[in-house]
């Protein structure tokens, strides 16, 4: 765990119960679905065989039916908070033949050190409020040379919403609330990779736009996600209706094409990094290479403060 207790930022509990709520709306998984076979295909890509993974807080079993297709895979562990599938209880979502279960919240993880050879998750991480932690214990749980691979919401994601939300906020109430979760930026998230001890550090993001009737559909479809905001700090004051009216307004003013569809962002940010071992590449020390830039370019080398020749 980080050696400082981080201040709460999300009601744990209650993102426990936004889920249980979404299976009773009728769970929307269009996009942990995408992200679940991209995961799948990214670990493909990685030509080893991992014979226990922990599936860490993905809300649905779209990653480990997509895994479990995957010949390079042994054991498939389940660690949510519900101990199995929080949204989805129909039995084609089941956990997967051989799998295991375990209730494990995200930032108090109970796998011993050196045990993992992968740790997956989709769309959970978002909601951690110690990510630095949660980085941390994972890569003490994974065996040395054992991998990260991770998505979640992050980035600039639900901008048109926060905007919309901010603007008629502003005009109606003189005042603004977080009506959206604040995301990790991409390059935080490389930074946080290295400061949990991970090797060989990867992220990179992924922009998906979805179009909606209107922003309702849009918020209704959040809800199916469990998505809605956790924020301790949110306000608790219920919506007024005049405020409603004017950020739809403002949305449709601002962010719809000329169909009057609106537009929402997405960004999904993955994580890769690898527990550190002895056989994994490492940089050059300052100093040591064997041969100048200007040779492999071709070019003549001047000193500092000299002039090249026209």
């Amino acid at each position: 765990m980080s050696s400082t207790a981080s201040p709460a930022i999300f009601d744990r509990r209650l993102v426990r119960a936004r889920g249980l709520r979404a299976a009773g709306l009728g769970p929307s998984t269009f996009l942990l679905e995408r992200v679940a076979r991209e995961l799948s295909d990214r670990v493909a890509c990685v030509q080893r065989r991992f014979e226990w993974v922990v599936d860490l807080g993905t809300p649905t079993s779209a990653v480990r039916r997509e895994l479990a297709r995957a010949g390079h895979i042994g054991t498939i562990v389940t660690a949510n908070a519900s101990g199995g599938c929080l949204h989805l209880r129909r039995a084609s979502d089941q956990l997967v033949a051989g799998g295991l279960a375990v209730a494990a919240d995200e930032e108090a993880l109970p796998f011993r050190a050196a045990s993992l050879d992968l740790v997956v998750s989709a769309l959970s991480l978002q909601f951690v409020g110690d990510l630095p932690g949660t980085l941390t214990q994972i890569r003490r749980a994974l065996k040395p040379d054992g991998l990260l691979l991770a998505a979640f919401v992050g980035g600039d994601s639900l901008c048109e919403l926060r905007q919309s939300f901010a603007a008629a906020e502003a005009e109606v109430e003189d005042g603004v609330s977080p009506r959206v979760i604040p995301f990790v930026d991409v390059r935080a998230a490389g930074s946080l990779l290295q400061r949990a001890g991970l090797a060989l550090p990867v992220t990179d993001l992924d922009r998906i736009t979805v179009r909606y009737e209107s922003p309702m559909a849009l918020m209704h479809d959040l809800r199916a996600m469990g998505a809605t905001n956790p924020m301790i700090e949110r306000s608790r004051r219920t919506l007024r209706h005049a405020t409603l009216m004017r950020m739809m307004e403002i949305y449709g003013e601002r962010f719809a094409d000329p169909d009057r569809r609106i537009r929402a962002t997405f960004e999904i940010i993955w994580l890769s990094g690898w527990a550190p071992h002895s056989s994994q590449q490492k940089p050059l020390a300052p100093g040591s290479a064997q041969a100048s830039l200007a040779d492999a370019l071709g070019v003549k080398e001047h000193s500092a403060g000299e002039r090249a020749e026209r």
